[in-house]
């Protein structure tokens, strides 16, 4: 609409003053329109003024503007937590993430040149909860080769005895996270790698861990993982365990008392035997024979269990679950899905840990999502020739139940581990 500037009327006597001292300004003076309700009528368009509303006002431009900024909105606030979560998972600056993304500066993963990344996963209950949670529960390496599409994992019992990284202390495998990370020292992933880079005689290149709480908001975040049985599985003992009572975690008295014996056979001290009132995975876990779809909390208690068959047979199952989970994670059903990936997300945060920087972490993932076809290599090492363990029949009763390498030194573990790729499958293996 066309501008149309307007005076105020002034006093009569004014008005007469004006017009006799200067009667050429009346020409110059604007007109003032007498009807103000008909200013529109009066007033000409402008040839080029359009009477449609212009496109930046229509209904369709507007409400695509208001779905654009939902979409961005989410995607800044996805895009921040995924940045928050990896600060909190990895190690290095935010910096060094950026510069390692510039074209031309090298960012080539450890391992990568050598066409083999060999990574350390780590499962423990977690930080500040009693009953061992610093103590390795699940110890394994995984060792990608991604020109090739092959991937292998290798178990490792936790009661292997080994010597503690700095000193001369011999200790049960699963004790040496915990060796690393107390007093401060947050040590921890780094005194793994070097003890499994010790037996394996492999260059752990990554070190990553979850803790039980993560494990099972990660399997949820996914829907489950879908798994069939051949029989039905129990663990009737392991969860509703009598150990010696302690203040924290096993407090139900049973009435039970754990003896120890001098060289005679004397009785020379007696523990009260509790068990814990709070019952992990209900204090006798089942599953039915067949397939079924687990949740996080079920595929949990199935990776743990271990007292009524062993620890060997309760790698083999993890190595079947890690399977199934990455299945369900690297699926476009998965990628795809905001919700999923929002989940997996909050499942992260503040129970994983790693070595790897935030640069490392994507070029890890982009390197593996270009795989195909993958074919995998599993060893579990255990007590029998195949497993390349043996349990010492004169350890003293104090150490317990520990495994050490066939010949004491790790020769065969070494040469396996450098071979995997190449190896027949482990008899006792499911594939």
């Amino acid at each position: 609409m066309a501008y149309i500037p307007t005076v105020q009327p002034s006093g009569e006597g004014d008005e007469k003053k004006e017009n006799g001292n200067n009667k050429k300004m009346d020409i110059l003076k604007p007109k003032i329109l007498n009807n103000k309700s008909n200013i529109k009528e009066e007033v000409p368009m402008n040839k080029n003024t359009s009477s449609q509303p212009k496109w930046y006002k229509k209904k369709w431009f507007i409400t695509t503007v208001i779905i654009v900024a939902i979409i961005a909105i989410g995607g800044g606030v996805f895009a921040w937590k995924t940045g928050s979560v990896i600060g909190k998972i990895s190690k290095g600056s935010l910096f060094t993430s950026i510069v390692k993304s510039l074209p031309g500066v090298d960012n080539t993963l450890k391992g990568e040149k050598d066409g083999r990344i060999n990574i350390l996963l780590l499962g423990m209950r977690g930080e500040n909860i009693p009953g061992g949670g610093l103590l390795a529960d699940t110890i394994m390496l995984v060792s990608i080769k991604p020109a090739e599409n092959k991937v292998s994992m290798i178990s490792v019992p936790r009661d292997l005895q080994v010597t503690i990284p700095g000193t001369q202390d011999r200790q049960k495998i699963n004790a040496v996270h915990f060796y690393g990370e107390n007093d401060g020292k947050k040590q921890g992933l780094e005194y793994m790698k070097q003890i499994i880079g010790e037996v394996t005689g492999l260059p752990i290149h990554y070190a990553v861990s979850i803790n039980f709480e993560g494990f099972k908001k990660l399997i949820d975040a996914v829907g489950g993982i879908e798994i069939t049985l051949d029989q039905p599985f129990e663990e009737p003992l392991q969860f509703d365990e009598a150990k010696v009572c302690d203040p924290n975690v096993f407090t139900e008295k049973t009435g039970k008392f754990e003896y120890k014996k001098d060289d005679k056979g004397r009785i020379v001290a007696a523990y009260p035997l509790c068990t814990n009132p709070d019952k992990e995975c209900n204090g006798d876990f089942r599953l039915p024979a067949g397939k079924q779809t687990l949740n996080g909390s079920q595929a949990l208690c199935l990776a743990r269990s271990r007292v009524t068959t062993n620890d060997f047979e309760r790698a083999k199952r993890q190595q079947l679950i890690l399977q199934l989970l990455k299945d369900k994670l690297t699926s476009i059903g998965t990628l795809a899905d905001f919700g999923k990936m929002n989940g997996i997300l909050d499942s992260l945060g503040d129970n994983v840990r790693s070595d790897m920087a935030a640069w490392e972490m994507k070029d890890f993932f982009e390197l593996y999502q270009k795989m195909s076809n993958i074919q995998f290599y599993q060893r579990v090492l255990e007590n029998t020739s195949e497993g390349l363990l043996y349990n010492p029949e004169n350890a003293p009763k104090e150490v317990g139940y520990i495994l050490l390498p066939i010949g004491d030194n790790y020769d065969k573990i070494r040469e396996m581990a450098k071979n995997i790729f190449d190896l027949p499958t482990q008899s006792d293996i499911k594939t």
